[in-house]
């Protein structure tokens, strides 16, 4: 499964991003969809992430509220979509996907499998 993120880019704080993340097929080695970022000096995080099926989502307490993640599952695509965006979102952000087999795991970057190349979201203060 091969993940192609996009729609990074500059923004002012308070604005808005659509990150997308399109997936090169639907596997059965996939049930869980989800978005990392890692900002410079620091560990890779959680924001969010999805199901395929069940369509439950879980977000970072940082960005709840702020952060929708949703599917098009005839698009195999993930989406994420980030209002009143700060300054502490600038980060290199992560599509993920994986099996998830524990509920605790679809935080953890090493329970994923695949990942798109990344896309930097900077936004100004």
């Amino acid at each position: 499964v091969q993940l192609q993120a996009s729609g990074g880019g500059l923004v002012q704080a308070g604005g808005s991003l659509r990150l997308s993340c399109a997936a090169s097929a639907r596997t059965f080695r996939v049930d869980v969809m989800a978005w990392f970022r890692q900002a410079p000096g620091k560990e890779r995080e959680f924001v969010a992430a999805t199901s395929w099926s069940g369509g439950s989502t879980y977000y970072a307490d940082s960005v709840k509220g702020r952060f929708t993640i949703s599917r098009d599952n005839a698009k195999n695509t993930v989406y994420l979509q980030m209002n009143s965006l700060k300054p502490e979102d600038t980060a290199v952000y992560y599509c993920a996907a994986g099996r998830i087999y524990y509920s605790g795991s679809r935080y953890v970057p090493d329970e994923y499998d695949y990942w798109g190349q990344g896309t930097l979201v900077t936004v100004s203060s």
